[in-house]
């Protein structure tokens, strides 16, 4: 499961931050894989993962038991008694939020955006979107702040934009994929607006409709990135470049839906690493 990090579009613990940082934040990102591969139907074959959380072997595709029961065990984390944690990325999560003082309302979002994907699969408008990324991409934004001991307000809310616009990308980027999964994140009233139907979203290639849909919530993505970008400029040292990762990666795949002319329906176009650090080199100039 942690192995998955590397194929992210922003770095999620690269080599150069301190060796503390690179253990919390795998040990976020492990939580965070853990509670979305159990929402989409991902975990790996045999149950293992639900035997792990206390349930049966026979339940390991009950999307809603499995966020219960890893929901329980993330309380097992935060409690004193006995027993601590059943399942070992839980174990592994417990040592970081002592240390870094965190609390459980980010992966308490985590998992309510998970069940909220077992319940809702079309969104009618941006505002509604918005809300489900405040619950499944804004925590973990506000997960590294505390980590890296820098959370602040105006941080805060710089760190929320640009978590959310990542969200979007990856909507973006997942059109196929999601609707293969019965699951639609680009707003009903855009669709109306472009008029595109979720027929033409199931195209092998997009047409000039879906393209231009493509191109205005990539503009979207692209202005909140650009609103959440000071938040580079405010922090310093490595933490400084880790976050020019961040707003780097999000560029970098909306410069890559761009150069597939908006097309996203064949497959998810993907950043080149060249592509990525010119963006990062870029992030830092702009927001130094």
């Amino acid at each position: 499961m942690l192995d998955q990090a590397a194929h992210e579009n922003f770095p999620v613990a690269p080599f150069f931050l301190p060796r503390a940082w690179r253990a919390d934040l795998m040990a976020l990102y492990g939580f965070a894989r853990l509670v979305d591969d159990i929402g989409d139907g991902d975990l790996a074959p045999g149950g293992g993962d639900a035997v792990l959380l206390g349930l049966d072997r026979e339940r390991y595709d009950d999307r809603p038991a499995l966020l219960d029961a890893l929901e329980a065990d993330l309380h097992r984390v935060f409690s004193d008694r006995a027993p601590g944690p059943k399942h070992p990325l839980m174990r592994r999560l417990g040592p970081t939020v002592r240390r870094c003082a965190l609390t459980p309302e980010p992966f308490l979002g985590l998992i309510e955006a998970n069940r909220q994907d077992q319940r809702i699969s079309r969104y009618a408008t941006y505002g509604d979107l918005a809300a489900y990324c405040e619950l499944s991409a804004n925590p973990v934004g506000r997960l590294v702040l505390g980590v890296t001991g820098t959370s602040s307000p105006e941080r805060v809310r710089l760190s929320d934009a640009i978590c959310t616009a990542l969200q979007l990308v990856e909507h973006i980027q997942d059109v196929a994929e999601d609707l293969g999964r019965d699951r639609v994140y680009l707003p009903a009233e855009d669709l109306k607006r472009f008029g595109v139907t979720e027929d033409d979203l199931a195209a092998p290639s997009a047409g000039a409709p879906v393209r231009a849909l493509i191109a205005f919530e990539a503009e979207r993505a692209g202005r909140l990135l650009d609103e959440g970008a000071p938040l580079v400029g405010s922090v310093q040292g490595r933490l400084r470049l880790l976050l020019a990762g961040f707003v780097a990666g999000g560029r970098a795949a909306l410069q890559a839906v761009a150069a597939a002319d908006h097309d996203v329906l064949a497959g998810p176009p993907k950043p080149t690493r060249l592509s990525l650090l010119r963006e990062v080199g870029a992030t830092l100039r702009r927001e130094g």
